[in-house]
């Protein structure tokens, strides 16, 4: 471990402690709730708690920046915008079946994650606080496919994936609620039972064309996965804020990531129904689902909320705000992101999970 990372670790300490807002919605919320702040409150220093949250969902967003950029390198658009690799031709056309705007979905993702972690570090250092650098962790090999950049160390690991694809079946139940304790089928049980690159990891990768089309297709289905996690942590931490501006940047940067995560379950049910000659996963046709399955549901089905005496409403769950943070660490680890990393970053991250949710008002 270099000097550098353990100054890092050691300078940290715990301080005292994912609603569906479409954009306008959310525009015009922030522009009524905080018309009348002063100028003043922008100067005060940040109270524990809502310094504790902008850390930890800058060091996420910092995180899906570096996956967003590997899928980009890839089968997105390389420009100034998000410079990188140089793409590679037999991905990019696999992820294509899944839609003919996949590049340009993946390269606008991303640049949105990269302004979003710049975004909270500056805001973290102009009022006061501390921002989050991620970079003595940056450790994990990039794909040796051609178009990536190879020699690039990572923070996360989209080569040995693990995806959880229930979100597809909570968002379709009229009856169930994740906030309630309810569980739910995944979408594709495949691919919760292995290891399964999301990019190729070498130019091996690219042939049979089966093989391919399953990385694709795991990529379609991840691009949606990581997106509703951001969906439901911003409303579920936004609950726990003190500062009306605080909570003005976490209301006005959600629903951005609840545009990513519709527009990726939406993509993610044209994924071909085809089955991994090298592995045996297989992806069914959703196409032809029966109604907990069908591929053009992507809107939340109305469903309960608060209380079961309610009547059901249409939302994106969850947005139970308790161990919110530490659900999301626990729910990237899960999926396989963080596989090869280090014992000091799971630390660092612990650190800043914990910090966020004993946040309080």
């Amino acid at each position: 471990m270099s000097g550098s990372s353990k100054a890092s670790l050691t300078a940290e300490h715990v301080s005292s402690r994912r609603s569906f807002l479409a954009g306008a919605g959310a525009a015009a919320v922030g522009a009524t709730m905080f018309a009348d702040v002063p100028l003043a409150a922008a100067r005060r220093g940040l109270t524990p708690g809502d310094e504790a949250i902008l850390r930890f969902l800058a060091a996420l967003e910092t995180i899906e920046a570096d996956l967003w950029q590997q899928y980009n390198e890839l089968a997105g658009i390389q420009d100034r915008e998000v410079p990188g690799g140089s793409g590679n031709t037999a991905y990019t056309n696999a992820v294509l079946m899944l839609d003919m705007d996949m590049s340009q979905y993946i390269h606008d993702n991303t640049d949105d994650e990269f302004t979003h972690f710049r975004f909270l570090n500056a805001y973290l250092s102009a009022r006061g606080g501390r921002p989050v650098d991620l970079t003595p962790f940056r450790r994990l090999p990039s794909s040796q496919a051609d178009g990536a950049q190879k020699q690039k160390k990572r923070l996360t690991n989209l080569m040995q994936l693990t995806v959880d694809t229930t979100w597809w079946t909570r968002n379709r139940s009229s009856t169930m609620n994740p906030d309630f304790g309810d569980t739910f089928p995944p979408a594709v049980p495949g691919l919760l039972k292995g290891k399964f690159p999301a990019i190729p990891r070498s130019n091996s990768d690219l042939t049979p064309n089966n093989h391919l089309q399953a990385i694709a297709n795991t990529a379609g289905f991840h691009f949606a996965t990581i997106e509703q996690g951001g969906s439901s942590l911003y409303p579920s931490l936004a609950q726990r804020v003190s500062d009306p501006e605080v909570l003005r940047v976490l209301l006005s940067i959600g629903p951005t990531e609840t545009m990513h995560f519709q527009t990726w379950s939406d993509k993610a049910g044209n994924a071909p129904a085809i089955t991994d000659p090298t592995n045996g996963l297989s992806f069914p046709d959703l196409g032809s689902a029966g109604e907990a399955l069908k591929a053009n549901l992507i809107m939340p089905e109305p469903t309960i909320f608060l209380r079961r005496k309610f009547p059901a409403v249409s939302i994106l769950r969850p947005t139970e705000t308790a161990g919110a943070a530490m659900g999301a660490l626990k729910f990237f680890t899960d999926d396989g992101l963080f596989r090869g990393q280090s014992p000091e970053f799971f630390a660092f991250m612990r650190r800043l999970a914990r910090a966020a949710d004993a946040a309080r008002r």
